[in-house]
């Protein structure tokens, strides 16, 4: 008896956190479904993950299914959704569909990061189908913080799927497209089995202001300011930088565009266009000579990086450009969690300054690119999903989504997490199981697993530090020399007047002359003999035990 077909949807990341977007959908008897994937998304690592770059989903269970994987979409160049293609992508190679915004994205990152993976792109535009396997897919039009952003109708032999990405509804964006309604409305006539959907901002009611008004608060913000006024926003707010640069010249300024990140989007969306109408950005040193009256900077650094225009500007670490006395910093854009601190510091070296923060409690300055709660209501209404499946988001919002799909009336919402294998049809849908899943880490030129790439050996390092022991043995199994300790990280002495390093040196001297002669010639056990007495008697004056290399050698 053949198998009966199923169809599986199986998340890999972005389901109970917020980035790192990575979803499988899988038809076919369980053993040779075939797949697709959509999205290949990072997140950022914080303090707890020293020397990490990039965190990206671990994609060894993709890679253990071969060339069933028929296709990679991405539903648009957020980080969070295709930021970790260029690394992946070598480990999968197969046909990946994008936007030409997107490819564009892909294409000056590589450029820029100097990567040796080229990924080839097959360009989608709305309405445009495709074939991957079994599946069908049409890019439908949505609205976003980033042009180009797309949902997937994706059509299967057991009814149609709705993976929305990121998106909101806003009538006047700044730059388009608006979220199709009338092509979800008829997505949602032919019928849908289920509905993957966007729970950032499910916890929030209403509906989001329009980016219109949005760019009002910024052309507000602008004529009224005395001085110069410098504006941060995230690097992909396309539309936002379109905004800024209307209200500057309505006001009879100029704008210098501050950021390689910036840069490189801006480049990107005036080679397709986007940026037509708007006047010339003046260079560097031309900064200078302008009146601060007739000066705006749309720069980076709205998340409080260490290295970005906003950060160097507040260290007065920039050769050509600074702010003082009387100007205007904007952030237009949210707080991304875990960045509080450092945001929070780069405002209060400008406030020292005399410089004035506004912030988005302070005027209309910025607006989510995801829908709330009245947004996602329209969306069921729209499409009248069977099941509903609540993605992108942490537990609390994940949780808030479901409670309002069932309060809408939709019954089937069951709970999904990362590695939640959950089989959408034949039959109710279900968690079947779950799919080896987890985190892999960039760090530098090299990718691996948390421990592969010492982070957790890097992280004790930055708690308390590090010492180096090297002891000499002569032929009697006796000291040949004075043993050598280095310190590194370690208070310079025990609070009084004994230096940490003469501590360390005499537990070293007396762990070896504990071990009576004889036993001496076990070199493994004096090591591990001199690093417990090291590490017991850091902690007897400092109360914290380092990290302790403990080198023996004969002679």
């Amino acid at each position: 008896m053949t198998p009966e077909n199923d169809l599986v949807f199986i998340p890999l990341g972005g389901v109970g956190e917020i980035g790192m977007n990575f979803a499988l959908y899988g038809y076919g008897p369980p053993a040779k479904r075939e797949y697709i994937i959509v999205d290949v998304g990072v997140t950022f690592p914080g303090p707890d993950l020293p020397g990490a770059d990039l965190v990206l989903p671990d994609i060894s269970y993709v890679q253990s299914l071969g060339n069933a994987v028929k296709a990679i979409v991405i539903t648009h160049s957020h980080e969070d959704h295709y930021g970790a293609l260029a690394q992946l992508w070598p480990l999968l190679k197969v046909p990946v569909y994008a936007s030409a915004f997107t490819a564009g994205m892909l294409e000056a990152k590589r450029e820029y990061e100097k990567t040796r993976a080229e990924v080839p792109v097959t360009l989608f535009k709305a309405g445009e189908t495709f074939r991957a396997g079994p599946f069908e897919i049409e890019p439908v039009e949505v609205n976003h913080s980033i042009p180009e952003p797309f949902a997937l109708r994706i059509k299967t032999p057991l009814g149609n799927l709705i993976h929305t990405g990121d998106w909101k509804i806003d009538a006047t964006p700044s730059l388009g497209p608006v979220t199709d309604e009338a092509r979800f409305r008829a997505i949602g006539d032919e019928g849908v089995l289920a509905l993957m959907c966007d729970s950032t901002n499910a916890m929030r009611e209403g509906i989001s202001p329009s980016e219109k008004d949005v760019s009002q608060g910024l052309r507000e913000v602008i004529e009224q300011a005395e001085g110069r006024v410098a504006i941060t926003t995230f690097s992909s707010n396309v539309g936002r930088i379109r905004s800024i640069m209307e209200a500057a010249r309505d006001a009879g300024r100029e704008v210098l565009l501050l950021g390689s990140s910036l840069k490189r989007v801006v480049n990107v969306a005036d080679d397709l266009g986007m940026m037509e109408g708007l006047p010339n950005f003046i260079e560097e040193d031309e900064y200078g000579y302008i009146p601060r009256d007739k000066m705006v900077v749309i720069l980076t650094g709205s998340q409080g990086e260490n290295r970005a225009a906003l950060a160097k500007i507040s260290r007065d670490e920039m050769r050509h450009v600074a702010l003082t006395d009387g100007d205007t910093v904007v952030f237009s854009s949210r707080t991304i969690p875990g960045n509080e601190k450092a945001i929070l510091d780069i405002k209060n070296a400008l406030i020292d300054r005399g410089i004035k923060i506004i912030n988005d409690g302070d005027a209309l300055v910025h607006v989510s690119g995801h829908p709330r709660r009245n947004e996602l209501l329209k969306m069921y209404e729209w499409v009248r999903p069977q099941i509903l499946v609540p993605v992108h988001g942490e537990a609390a919002h994940l949780t808030a989504q479901s409670e309002l799909a069932r309060s809408a009336g939709i019954s089937q919402v069951p709970r999904v997490r990362n590695g939640s294998i959950l089989r959408l049809a034949p039959g109710p849908a279900e968690v079947i199981g779950e799919a080896p899943h987890g985190r892999i880490f960039k760090d530098g030129e090299l990718m691996g697993e948390f421990d592969e790439m010492g982070i957790g050996e890097r992280r004790k390092l930055s708690f308390a530090g590090h010492v180096s022991v090297n002891v000499l043995l002569n032929s009697r199994n006796d000291i040949d020399r004075d043993p050598e300790v280095v310190a590194i990280g370690l208070p310079e002495n025990d609070g009084e007047v004994d230096a940490m390093e003469d501590i360390l040196y005499d537990s070293v001297l007396g762990a070896v002359e504990s071990i009576p002669r004889g036993r001496r010639k076990d070199l493994g056990s004096l090591r591990e003999a001199i690093r417990r007495s090291v590490r017991s008697a850091a902690n007897e004056v400092w109360g914290k035990k380092p990290v302790v290399t403990v080198f023996v050698n004969r002679v």
